[in-house]
C-alpha cells in the first residue's frame, strides 16, 4: 500500500526524524478504535432508545446547558 502525504506533513515528519511507517500504523490504529467506539455508541443509543424511548424536549435542553457548562471549564466561583 503507498500513502500519500502532503507536502507539509511529509516535510513536517522527516524535519522531526519520526519513523513514518510507525506513525502511520498507529494513526490508522487509532482511527479504526475511534469509529468502532462511534459505531458501539450509536448502538447503545438506539437500544436504549427502544427501551425508554426518546428524550422530552426538556431533558434534551437541561442535557445540552450541561454539556456546555462542561465544555467551558470550571466556573470562577469554583476556581477561587
Amino acid at each position: 500500500m503507498q500513502v500519500y502525504l502532503p507536502e507539509d506533513l511529509y516535510r513536517a515528519v522527516k524535519d522531526k526524524r519520526l519513523a513514518a511507517s510507525e506513525l502511520l500504523q498507529e494513526a490508522v490504529r487509532s482511527e479504526l478504535r475511534r469509529r468502532e467506539l462511534l459505531s458501539e455508541t450509536d448502538r447503545y443509543l438506539d437500544e436504549l432508545v427502544t427501551e425508554v424511548g426518546e428524550p422530552s424536549a426538556t431533558a434534551v435542553a437541561r442535557a445540552e446547558t450541561l454539556s456546555r457548562r462542561i465544555r467551558s471549564g470550571p466556573s470562577r466561583a469554583q476556581a477561587s
